[in-house]
């Protein structure tokens, strides 16, 4: 097994694999349950690339595992470096996908209707400002992530407060909103353990991007899940990103929401100085040169501050007809 399918000991028959993606953060985790007697399961699979699928294969061998041995597999939420492989997984094994339910009528149904929905998302773009050439290449890039995620063919709905057993526990389903509509935690409350995929991370700020797609308030949703977080205060959280493990997570979820607040206020101000497009209010949050990717999560991210202070009443919006976008005022 070699050095990038390290396999990190979480509790009991629960490991953590990072699992190597070709975006920013690098890896994302994986977690491989093998208990005694019990259902073997993974939570999320990493990206449909040679890359994961080969990393995976070595995680799995090392636990005397192979694809047919996983009877499940549980998904903290759609987005394809955590959903890629679940189709494929599905497939070569007959394990059963779960997710939210919230998670699975919009995000996952996504990756269904591709097709009929990227017309939809690429306009909820071009409304808010987004360049057209930046547009085709949007396009393209979103074609880009569809061909990395193999997406399963039926899905079983997981509910908030449910219980699930994991690693021989007993963990109650968290409804986490904000970066995912239907972002799903996993909670022991003894051990004072949260399985949180990307509803809290150490070292960046989960995206929280305003989508054709998504709920219409997604930092208001996130902003609710920071404060569950800190309620629950975890004494360590296994997290999708810049881990596998994590501690201060309460002190982590009020630099979030201090961070968030910051930024409200930032497009507040610069509403009032000039109304203009949430495009060209990224690009003012945003500043630093970003390629077509990171300008897209820009976009959807100062869209989603906007629109809550919209719906908080602090902004509002007109359609300019010239251009045809929607102006923000303050």
């Amino acid at each position: 097994m070699n050095d990038s399918a390290l396999l990190v000991p979480v509790t009991g028959s629960l490991y953590a694999l990072q699992v190597p993606i070709p975006y920013p953060m690098k890896t994302v985790t994986v977690l491989i349950d093998v208990p005694r007697g019990g259902p073997v399961t993974l939570v999320d699979t990493a990206l449909n690339t040679p890359e994961a699928r080969s990393v995976l294969e070595d995680g799995l061998s090392a636990l005397g595992l192979h694809w047919s041995d996983i009877d499940r597999v549980i998904i903290t939420h759609h987005h394809p470096d955590h959903y890629g492989l679940a189709g494929l997984i599905e497939e070569r094994s007959g394990a059963g996908i779960h997710m939210l339910d919230v998670e699975i009528g919009r995000g996952e149904r996504y990756w269904h209707l591709w097709e009929e929905w990227l017309p939809g998302h690429l306009k909820h773009m071009r409304d808010h400002g987004l360049p057209g050439a930046s547009l085709e290449e949007m396009g393209d890039e979103h074609r880009k992530g569809r061909d990395r995620v193999l997406p399963a063919s039926r899905v079983q709905p997981l509910r908030e407060g449910q219980q699930v057993a994991l690693a021989g526990l007993e963990w109650e389903v968290l409804w986490l909103p904000g970066h995912a509509d239907g972002h799903l935690g996993l909670w022991h409350e003894e051990e004072r353990m949260l399985i949180a995929g990307d509803a809290i991370l150490p070292r960046i700020s989960p995206n929280v991007g305003l989508y054709a797609y998504t709920r219409p308030d997604p930092l208001g949703d996130y902003l609710q899940t920071l404060g569950k977080l800190e309620a629950l205060n975890p004494a360590r959280a296994v997290v999708g990103h810049h881990g596998p493990l994590m501690e201060g997570v309460q002190a982590r979820a009020r630099e979030l929401r201090a961070h968030h607040h910051e930024r409200l206020d930032f497009i507040k101000a610069e509403a009032d100085q000039a109304p203009r497009s949430a495009y060209d209010l990224s690009l003012a949050m945003f500043a630093r040169e970003l390629n077509v990717s990171g300008r897209r999560f820009a976009l959807a991210e100062t869209l989603a501050h906007a629109e809550h202070l919209r719906l908080l009443g602090q902004l509002y919006r007109t359609w300019d007809e010239a251009r045809e976008v929607w102006i923000y005022h303050a």
